[in-house]
């Protein structure tokens, strides 16, 4: 019974977490909203300054708030009984959601300072904001050709999660990183008359938008790296399949049946084998998050 209330205790905190998460990033993309309607005269796609506020709303929405959701949707409870095949469905369709708002956000910035005549790609903001943009698509790629598509062999998916797991955390700190320092270039910038330095409203609307993209990053970073909150492993009756069904969408797709010219209704004849692998390659970092 303590077990119990443990574990329901424990689910209470990782949902009050979960909606202050998903609280602060909402109000963040609302917040830019706020800024680019309020202060910046709104959207359009026309090559005027209306154009680059595409870029803020975009990123904010796409590549803070999305991908933030996209790594920590494992972890939710109620998705433990779906097929882990559905769920990394949802995690790659969510990432290439984020990564396509990413992309044409960063088109905007570049057709509206081409048709001002600004140079492109000098600052330490669109350094490093094209780099994390280079290297989420490559981790997209791979992350697609590794762990969706049925290929690969199990060993290499073992070795290459922990490496998965870390480098995405690693890009989307990277890329609040990056906001933060585009927020600021953007202030200072637009804030002539009056002065970024005289604290005008929209300077603190600004500057409170980015203390709450430090708090979402942390949020999720915290609930990314917590061990109990992983998704646990295949129980073993998924293993016990008749040799008729299909493999696809259990977890053991993942880790078993890959390795598939092992003749399958050998392995399911002997349950220990299947078991100990299964569980062997759950050690292996199969969903290993830190």
């Amino acid at each position: 019974a303590a077990h119990g209330a443990r574990k329901m205790e424990d689910y209470g905190r990782f949902l009050a977490l979960l909606a202050s998460t998903l609280l602060v990033g909402f109000v963040s993309v609302i917040l830019s909203l706020v800024w680019v309607f309020h202060y910046r005269e709104g959207l359009s796609w026309d090559g005027s300054p209306r154009e680059f506020n595409w870029h803020p709303v975009l990123i904010i929405t796409g590549f803070v708030f999305i991908q933030g959701i996209a790594i920590i949707v494992y972890r939710l409870p109620w998705t433990w009984k779906c097929s882990k095949l559905l769920m990394k469905f949802i995690h790659a369709g969510l990432n290439t959601i984020a990564m396509i708002l990413a992309i044409v956000s960063m088109v905007a910035v570049f057709e509206f300072h081409n048709a001002k005549n600004i140079p492109n790609m000098y600052s330490l903001h669109s350094w490093i904001g094209l780099t994390a943009v280079i290297f989420y698509s490559l981790q997209l790629f791979l992350g697609f050709a590794v762990f969706l598509l049925p290929f690969a062999p199990v060993r290499l998916r073992a070795a290459l999660m922990p490496i998965h797991v870390y480098s995405g955390l690693a890009i989307f700190a990277t890329v609040i990183a990056t906001a933060l320092m585009g927020i600021t270039e953007k202030l200072i910038f637009a804030l002539k008359n009056p002065a970024y330095s005289t604290s005008p409203p929209e300077a603190t609307l600004v500057n409170c938008l980015g203390v709450l993209l430090v708090i979402f990053g942390a949020l999720i970073l915290w609930m990314a790296s917590r061990p109990h909150w992983k998704r646990p492993p295949a129980e073993n009756a998924k293993i016990l399949r008749p040799i008729g069904a299909t493999p696809e969408g259990t977890e053991v797709e993942s880790t078993m049946t890959n390795s598939s010219n092992a003749d399958k209704s050998d392995l399911r004849s002997n349950t220990e084998a299947p078991r100990k692998q299964n569980i062997k390659f759950d050690e292996a970092g199969q969903r290993s998050t830190m």
